[in-house]
């Protein structure tokens, strides 16, 4: 069966380290995982690599891994525009981001569901006309104080959270492909914290 998995984060070098990009974390780990790398996806802005999830057959699954050239709230074009080259339905659709609302090294799989103010999915759904689809959520807490949550979502992990954060990179690339060869209700048992 073929997949896309789309990390979301903002392009380019000054955002690669900060908690809105553990999405591109995650496909970044799943192609290196494949032996895969990205490459300019024509005509779309957005990178994509192939990778082949399961063991050779018939049960094998391909994933199109896809990071938007986009910043986060105009994702759901590049999305879109993959979806329809690829002629995937939402349905074969995985989603990886950050969320606020679940504490630093936990994490959760679900199917559907609202946008819960994060403008990635805001912009997928616009674009795609659907929220049907599914997402595999990595917590980051929230904000410290009285900080702005899209200057702590903005900012870098620290530095001590570092090992923490790879090893939550390392499971939501598990669960990701738990998800595409185990289904959703064995892969929540396993991961959803």
């Amino acid at each position: 069966m073929l997949w896309l998995v789309v990390g979301l984060g903002n392009p380019g070098p000054t955002y690669a380290g900060h908690r809105h990009n553990v999405g591109f974390m995650v496909v970044d780990e799943l192609a290196r995982r494949g032996g895969a790398r990205f490459a300019a996806a024509k005509g779309i802005r957005a990178e994509t690599a192939d990778v082949r999830v399961g063991p050779p057959g018939p049960d094998q699954h391909r994933l199109v891994l896809a990071k938007s050239r986009t910043y986060m709230n105009e994702t759901g074009g590049p999305v879109s525009g993959l979806l329809s080259y690829y002629k995937i339905e939402p349905s074969a659709l995985v989603v990886v981001h950050d969320e606020l609302d679940i504490d630093p090294t936990q994490l959760r799989v679900k199917h559907g569901g609202g946008d819960n103010g994060h403008n990635g999915l805001k912009s997928i759904r616009r674009s795609i006309g659907t929220g049907d689809y599914y997402r595999v959520r990595i917590g980051v807490g929230r904000p410290p104080g009285r900080q702005d949550p899209a200057d702590f979502l903005l900012s870098n992990f620290a530095a001590s959270a570092r090992t923490d954060v790879e090893i939550e990179v390392q499971r939501a690339a598990d669960a990701v492909e738990s998800l595409v060869e185990q289904g959703l209700e064995r892969t929540q048992s396993a991961f959803n914290s």
